[in-house]
């Protein structure tokens, strides 16, 4: 969770400042910032998610053993 939160800092920090040097308005600067970060670090969380059961899944596979293989495991 202290990963998601320092990258919504960070991300809170890029955000606002792309956008005041575009329109040089603080105000849209800070509403641009409060909820595009908002709205990835959601999106972050999930996806690491994703990525961790994807990760388990691959790590249940390779420890199967192959068909071709059992025999060789049985000893």
């Amino acid at each position: 969770m202290t990963k998601t939160v320092t990258f919504t800092l960070m991300h809170f920090c890029i955000a606002f400042s792309v956008t005041y040097a575009l329109t040089g308005s603080a105000a849209a600067g800070g509403l641009v910032a409060a909820i595009e970060p908002l709205c990835n670090s959601v999106g972050f969380y999930f996806h690491e998610k994703v990525w961790q059961r994807l990760d388990k899944r691959q790590t249940a596979a390779e420890k199967r053993i192959p068909a071709h293989a059992w025999l060789h495991h049985q000893a």
